[in-house]
């Protein structure tokens, strides 16, 4: 055997990809990377922001400073901050004179409600988790196996093509009997175009996934409504006028009627506010732009694999509505392409394929490789 033979044989070899690890299963990411930042943020700012103001509320004590009468002692002042802090209810006349009564209560409730706004943004997280999540990782499971394993199979092929090639006695018939088999097809992978057509129309995880981000829009914008809301109504209001005369007291006359006091935590609450609701402003365009990246295909990453031989989904099937699971599918094999491991070997022939002056004589993985061990490059050109 020739030298330049043993050397093609080595270099075939060596093209192979070695056995998958188990890791592979567990290293799988099951949410695309803007979608596990939007997590972080719309549940871990309230989250944060929560606990700061509930460590001020401890280290600073009383929430509330009322301006008691100067007969009052001490422990009656303590009293009235207490039961004006527990009422908050600010007590006021309007234009004609006649007395009114506002709740602020809404003050008190704030720091609870963005724990509850932390738990509505990891609903739609919790929803892809348990309805999509399991599925979705077994069919990138599957795809990333038979794709590695097409990649495989494509350079057995063509060490098995080069040994008949050096066995043959006539050239030109392996080569009519090469351009044959491609004619009628030898060379496809059946199981893998097959599974990924029928994900084409499959709809449950493009549902699953449009759904999500439909309610993380929604609940970004009951948020920031909510935070208007107070806004409008309670946080331009940080001093009010407090009535303690209930219960036993209402009937002592050396107690006035009614006690300005003025909330400590207001601009801290203000600031919280803020922060949350522009952030939130920020992420709905965030949301909106995750939606409607479903409305194109992504197409970079099959055109690569249709280097092998007669796998040419993208052009024969990829031309219905991209709003179906091979979408979606596509999206989270981006984001594991690092578990895709023939992907780079195949991007690297791309990229030497696209720098090759003759490209008609570089069809697919096959025909470069077939050029690499050294067989006739004045082969029949594939038409």
């Amino acid at each position: 055997m020739s030298l330049s033979h043993t050397a093609a044989e080595y270099m075939l070899s060596d093209a192979l990809l070695p056995d998958p690890s188990s890791s592979r299963a567990k290293g799988l990411r099951l949410e695309l990377p803007s979608d596990r930042l939007l997590k972080f943020v719309t549940v871990g700012l309230p989250l944060l922001l929560v606990s700061l103001a509930f460590a001020r509320e401890f280290s600073a004590g009383s929430q509330i400073s009322c301006f008691s009468p100067t007969n009052f002692t001490g422990k009656q002042s303590a009293y009235t901050d207490t039961a004006c802090w527990d009422s908050l209810i600010h007590h006021g006349f309007d234009a004609e004179g006649r007395a009114i009564t506002k709740s602020l209560w809404a003050l008190k409730a704030f720091p609870y409600s963005l724990l509850v706004v932390a738990v509505l943004m990891y609903l739609p997280y919790l929803l892809w988790r348990y309805a999509a999540a399991p599925a979705l990782h077994c069919d990138l499971l599957f795809i990333i196996d038979e794709l590695d394993k097409s990649y495989n199979r494509s350079v057995r092929l063509v060490q098995h093509m080069k040994k008949v090639q050096q066995a043959s006695a006539e050239p030109e018939q392996f080569w009519e009997e090469y351009e044959r088999a491609r004619r009628e097809r030898y060379f496809e992978f059946p199981l893998l175009e097959r599974y990924l057509t029928c994900k084409q129309h499959a709809h449950a995880l493009v549902f699953i996934y449009i759904l999500r981000n439909l309610l993380l829009l929604l609940f970004l914008a009951a948020t920031c409504l909510y935070l208007v809301f107070l806004h409008l109504n309670i946080f331009f209001q940080d001093e009010f006028s407090c009535s303690i005369k209930t219960g036993l007291l209402e009937a002592e006359p050396h107690i006035p009627s009614l006690i300005p006091c003025k909330l400590v935590f207001f601009s801290v609450f203000q600031l919280i506010s803020l922060s949350v609701g522009s952030v939130y402003v920020l992420l709905i365009p965030v949301v909106i732009y995750n939606a409607l990246q479903l409305c194109q295909w992504d197409k970079g990453l099959l055109s690569v694999y249709e280097m092998l031989p007669a796998f040419d989904l993208l052009s024969r099937r990829m031309l219905t509505c991209p709003l179906n699971d091979l979408n979606i599918i596509l999206l989270f094999l981006r984001a594991n392409i690092s578990e895709l491991t023939s992907f780079s070997r195949l991007n690297a022939v791309s990229a030497l394929r696209e720098a090759t002056a003759n490209k008609e004589d570089i069809d697919t993985v096959i025909d470069f490789m077939t050029l690499l061990a050294g067989l006739e490059t004045t082969k029949p050109k594939h038409q």
